[in-house]
């Protein structure tokens, strides 16, 4: 059976294809203010006999379109373990939340956590720093990582940091040392969730602020453990979903 799993993000919507128990197709698109017509432009032309979906915007995917549904925490964990057969941590950062999830030796979901309302440390929090320093994601990452050391980042709102940011820029300090301490100020959140559901190898680490890797090491150092970033962290999700009916 060919099964159809997609992932309703809010900043992008993935797509993955798995065939008798392979990945077939994996692909992904930036949301935008029409989900549906996004949702619909990724499926167009592909072929399959199921579909599930998960995501912030499954409901109104499924009311639509028309799919069964499943909750994020259970498609991250499907996919995660698909991957990664031994694992029992996952960190799934999208655009708009954090969620650490703790599985038991079986794979299921024994606890997870997830941050507050608050944008602070997702993707999204890291765009907006991105432009407050005058850099795309991808480059914010780099300029992280090339700095000596890292200028501590007080503020945890995501309006808030950002004027600070462009205080501390005013003010003259360096650009790569300011991200350093956003870097940090995210990887300090993120272990702190973590560490509420319990730090277990196989650790993987998902979702579009997995592509960064800067915090992938982050991590690492602050936990003491093996950080496993999928090769396409952002499809994960999208996997679980096909995986849970194929």
């Amino acid at each position: 059976m060919r099964v159809a799993g997609i992932d309703v993000g809010s900043r992008t919507v993935k797509l993955a294809i798995v065939d008798d128990g392979r990945l077939a197709v994996a692909k992904k698109k930036e949301n935008s203010f029409e989900p549906l017509t996004v949702c619909r432009e990724l499926l167009a032309g592909e072929h399959y006999d199921c579909l599930v979906a998960t995501g912030y915007g499954r409901r109104l995917f499924a009311e639509a379109i028309g799919a069964r549904m499943i909750t994020e925490i259970k498609a991250a964990a499907v996919g995660a373990r698909f991957l990664y057969p031994g694992c029992r941590t996952i960190l799934d950062i999208g655009g708009q939340d954090t969620k650490a999830i703790a599985l038991d030796p079986a794979g299921r979901v024994g606890r997870f956590e997830m941050n507050d309302k608050c944008a602070a440390g997702t993707g999204r929090f890291l765009e907006v720093m991105a432009m407050a320093l005058g850099c795309s994601l991808a480059g914010f990452s780099a300029l992280a990582e090339a700095a000596p050391r890292r200028y501590a980042v007080s503020s945890t709102c995501t309006v808030f940091a950002e004027s600070e940011i462009v205080g501390l820029i005013a003010r003259g300090k360096d650009r790569s040392e300011v991200a350093a301490g956003i870097i940090d100020s995210v990887a300090n959140r993120a272990t702190s969730l973590i560490r509420r559901v319990g730090v277990a190898s196989d650790f993987i680490f998902v979702g579009g602020v997995a592509l960064g890797q800067v915090l992938q090491k982050e991590l690492a150092s602050r936990l003491g453990v093996v950080v496993h970033v999928p090769e396409d962290p952002q499809v994960v999700a999208a996997l679980g979903c096909a995986l849970c009916v194929a």
